[in-house]
């Protein structure tokens, strides 16, 4: 017979930093990117159409959103679209969309400096 104290299973070593689960992931994301303020909860009500007592339980992560409104959170929130990337185990496409972004910020930096390089030899 075990005791119903607690949700761990003694022993299980689950930690502070434990996996998380689907709706705290997305609820960290959201949280991430909009913060924790009602605007945040009008907000992801506008992006999904989901009504505001639903929207709190995945601002609380006490609930996921279902597959129709995770498609419209990931049109519209990076932070969830990684988290839900990270769950999935796919932390690698994470790396290659960074990669791909950081390429982008360094050409349109070198689109800039070519610029300033030859605003300045014509002068």
């Amino acid at each position: 017979m075990f005791p119903k104290k607690g949700k761990v299973f003694p022993g299980s070593g689950q930690t502070a930093h434990a996996e998380m689960t689907y709706p705290s992931a997305i609820a960290a994301g959201l949280r991430k990117e909009l913060g924790d303020t009602h605007q945040a909860v009008k907000i992801v009500m506008k992006w999904t159409g989901a009504n505001e007592r639903t929207v709190k339980k995945w601002l609380a992560g006490t609930n996921g959103p279902r597959g129709e409104h995770l498609i419209h959170l990931f049109r519209h929130s990076e932070q969830v679209f990684d988290a839900f990337l990270s769950l999935a185990g796919r932390e690698q496409l994470l790396v290659a969309k960074k990669l791909i972004a950081a390429r982008h910020a360094i050409g349109e930096v070198l689109e800039i400096i070519d610029k300033l390089l030859s605003d300045r030899l014509e002068a």
